[in-house]
């Protein structure tokens, strides 16, 4: 009889602005309903969002489920993920297609049923919340339709719920996944051990390999994904996405991701600035809602959205600020020849053509123009000559201003190796940017005290996609960094690189090194 009212409600509302010529919303959303669970002994609830036009017409539609972390509840996404907001914004610009919004109540479930059996809440999920809302809201019930999507405790949900049962998703965004490896779960602390794992896992008050229960890995996706079983998840598809700040959870999400790239299982994985934050997950919201939206409509992911930087000057531009140097180029600013002050320099290192160069000149130029980084002198050198040698007569023909803070380097694909192995060996940059390179792990594995001191003044920025071939060095070497304590910034983004994926992620770059060149 409540459900009856409250729809009815709903619906006079609806006609009583309408005929006011009141501004509707784009959607509609409830908050702290609840469903009577028999498998709970209790009542359990959820919020939901439906679209503006639910209660015009009798069409299905699909469902993404948002799960939220330990220590939330139903309404985090509401409050703190503004997922109205979102909403409203996406379907204005036409960029998703409507569809119906369930979050509900998790505790501190992890969204499993726990081991000792006392709280069953996968068994809830599955058996009675999803056939609770195919059968109260007109949804299209299979598992084609239905995504989920979640942040840390919740993002561990949004994984292990299509891994378990596949056959009612088919589609999920994790974000900052709260996962560990075996390595991890065998040496945490005690007491968080027994508190947040071992009471939902077994192996309460055990200690390294003793925890590793026959339960832990029946509920662990590093178990539950292997080659033999694969063909289960045939049609799941997964969009990863975890901030390069985070601590525990760098190693465990790029784990997972090197774990997915070596059986080949397609997936999309991303790392972006920040950490475990709701701002992170604000922003995580574009392209997951892209990428479950293009799932739903069987299509191919549309890819992320960016800004478009790849853009080309004029040629006679181009021609008065680019000199040709034996084994380099170097391109002046505006007002080189007009000035008599000194600038800050940057190293290009790599296989750039004319118009990759003339892109690049174009980006630094409207940097500087909105005042986002300070006019430079740039050299581009493919290190066919010595770098050394370069950087000596660099330095003799041109106004350089001294100091290491002046001196940055950015380096593509092989020569970007290159340029890192000299970063560490000298003290002459502020900053080191390396794209895409096949960095050799013994590198930082085998780091001497001047080394240390090396990394410690120049700040690195390590960048790669997750379709590159180098993504477990990658991923590795940030590991290893955040382990050692090493600052760095780590990000990986979409596709398999090039020189369009360079150019995009310049501008980021730059505003790095920039920082450094005026900290």
């Amino acid at each position: 009889m409540k459900s009856s009212l409250r729809i009815f409600s709903v619906v006079f509302l609806f006609v009583l602005q309408s005929q006011l010529g009141i501004a509707q919303d784009m959607v509609i959303t409830y908050e702290d309903k609840y469903i009577e669970s028999t498998v709970l002994n209790q009542s359990v609830k959820y919020s939901i969002i439906l679209p503006e036009d639910y209660f015009k017409s009798e069409k299905k539609y699909p469902v993404v489920y948002l799960l939220h972390g330990l220590g939330g509840t139903n309404n985090s996404w509401l409050e703190y993920g503004r997922l109205s907001q979102y909403i409203e914004t996406a379907m204005t610009q036409n960029k998703i297609q409507p569809m119906i919004y369930v979050m509900p109540e998790g505790y501190r479930t992890y969204y499993v049923n726990d081991y000792y059996g006392e709280f069953l809440y996968q068994d809830m999920f599955i058996n009675e919340l999803v056939p609770f809302i195919d059968s109260n809201y007109r949804t299209i019930p299979n598992n084609k339709n239905r995504a989920t999507l979640g942040f840390s405790m919740g993002g561990f949900g949004a994984l292990i719920l299509p891994l378990k049962h596949p056959e009612v998703f088919s589609i999920c965004v994790p974000l900052s996944i709260s996962i560990r490896t075996d390595d991890q779960y065998m040496t945490e602390d005690a007491e968080e051990w027994d508190e947040q794992w071992g009471r939902l896992f077994g192996g309460m008050g055990l200690y390294g390999k003793d925890r590793i229960t026959q339960y832990y890995k029946d509920n662990s996706p590093f178990h539950l994904l292997k080659k033999d079983n694969l063909n289960e998840y045939i049609d799941l598809k997964i969009f990863i996405d975890n901030g390069d700040d985070e601590q525990t959870l760098s190693k465990s999400n790029e784990e997972l991701h090197m774990l997915l790239r070596d059986l080949n299982f397609k997936h999309e994985f991303r790392v972006r600035n920040g950490g475990h934050t709701f701002e992170y997950w604000r922003e995580s919201l574009i392209n997951g809602m892209n990428f479950i939206d293009d799932a739903f409509n069987e299509k191919p992911y549309r890819g992320d959205e960016k800004n478009d930087n790849n853009c080309s000057l004029n040629e006679i531009e181009i021609s008065q600020n680019l000199v040709n140097e034996t084994g380099y180029d170097v391109l002046l600013p505006k007002d080189y020849t007009t000035s008599t002050r000194n600038y800050p320099i940057i190293y290009f290192i790599g296989k750039f053509n004319d118009s990759t160069k003339a892109s690049i000149l174009d980006i630094l130029s409207s940097q500087i123009k909105s005042n986002k980084f300070p006019p430079n002198i740039s050299v581009f050198t493919d290190l066919k000559t010595p770098f050394d040698s370069i950087i000596s007569t660099v330095k003799s023909k041109y106004r350089v201003r001294d100091g290491r803070r002046f001196q940055s380097v950015i380096g593509y694909k092989e020569e970007g190796l290159k340029a890192l192995e000299k970063v560490l060996v000298s003290t002459e940059f502020t900053s080191c940017a390396i794209y895409d390179a096949p960095i050799d792990i013994e590198i930082f594995k085998s780091l001497n005290q001047r080394q240390l001191n090396s990394l410690e003044r120049t700040w690195l920025y390590i960048l790669t996609t997750d379709k590159s071939e180098n993504y477990r060095s990658n991923g590795e070497s940030h590991i290893l960094l955040k382990e050692r304590k090493i600052y760095h910034e780590y990000r990986v983004g979409e596709g398999k690189g090039g020189a369009d994926w360079f150019l995009n992620e310049l501008s980021e770059i730059l505003d790095f090194s920039q920082k450094k060149i005026h900290y």
